[in-house]
């Protein structure tokens, strides 16, 4: 973030909204999670950011999922929920946020993406994603996923998508090791 926009967002203390993406895919040991490092701190996060001119809330998320992971998948615009957090503008000062959180589920991880070399990324269990974040709400969030159902994706007036297997060798090419 350039030094000038920090300035104006500590000019103004309204809480921002931005949009992340639970990044997940189904593997032999079960439901996995795709998380992050943060570029201040390196603590584990999901991939998040601001709102992006003329996408829609999940396709923010989605967007987001590409530069800080290099994830392409099926996202489904359905919020799982919000987390809030204080997000660093400068040292010493930060800005409220809430993040709408989206499920994507991953079919292709790049190994070239825009912030590569400025963030880790590790696949978890989900029951060790919860632990990893910081963010209660996020905790909670990550706690209680699960993939959607087809319900869950009729419901939100979409198309159903065909299920994979968990032995599916695209979804587990999708390794990636630290």
């Amino acid at each position: 973030m350039n030094r000038s926009k920090a300035i104006s967002l500590l000019s103004d203390t309204t809480t921002r909204t931005q949009y992340g993406a639970i990044c997940w895919r189904m593997h032999k040991s079960g439901i996995q999670v795709l998380l992050v490092t943060s570029r201040d701190t390196g603590r584990w996060i999901i991939p998040k950011g601001w709102p992006i001119a003329g996408a829609t809330d999940a396709g923010s998320a989605e967007r987001e999922a590409w530069e800080e992971a290099g994830v392409l998948g099926k996202m489904l615009p359905l919020c799982l929920g919000v987390y809030a957090y204080d997000k660093v503008v400068v040292p010493g000062r930060s800005i409220p946020c809430v993040v709408a959180v989206y499920p994507l589920r991953v079919t292709e991880l790049k190994k070239r993406f825009p912030e590569r070399k400025q963030r880790r990324r590790k696949w978890f269990s989900l029951d060790d994603a919860t632990r990893k974040v910081a963010e209660p709400e996020l905790r909670q969030i990550l706690a209680e996923f699960r993939p959607p159902t087809t319900a869950d994706i009729e419901a939100a007036g979409l198309a159903p998508v065909p299920e994979k297997e968990t032995d599916d060798p695209a979804t587990d090419s999708l390794r990636e090791s630290n």
